[in-house]
């Protein structure tokens, strides 16, 4: 069993900048892209950005392309993602998950183990 927790999230300026942390539980971690996904009030849950077992392969929703980076520390079982230059439209909950391969998806189904969420608020 694979355990996510995410950590990170709260209240920020437009503007400003938070890392969110995800750590994973499991000895396999390393053998799995991890994605990042958020979900406002209202609307679909949708994919941030992805990356790559080892690291070598990253990919990015336009909306957060140039703004936000993920990275990852096998040895620590985390996967980050740093986001920069927040807007309001960036409010949400935002979930770690872990693919079901080792390569980079945008596709919510590729992915089998979720975290709770953390709350990613930015006032304007």
């Amino acid at each position: 069993q694979v355990q996510l927790v995410e950590s990170g999230g709260g209240l920020v300026q437009a503007g400003g900048s938070l890392r969110l942390s995800c750590a994973a539980s499991g000895r396999t971690f390393s053998s799995y892209a991890m994605g990042w996904f958020r979900q406002a009030p209202g609307k679909e849950r949708e994919f941030v950005a992805a990356i790559s077992w080892n690291g070598g392969s990253t990919y990015y929703a336009d909306s957060v392309k140039g703004r936000f980076t993920i990275s990852r520390a096998n040895a620590k079982n985390t996967v980050y993602l740093q986001m920069n230059s927040l807007k309001p439209e960036d409010t949400a909950v935002y979930y770690c998950a872990r693919a079901q391969r080792y390569y980079t998806s945008s596709y919510y189904y590729d992915y089998d183990y979720w975290g709770q969420g953390t709350q990613v608020t930015v006032s304007s």
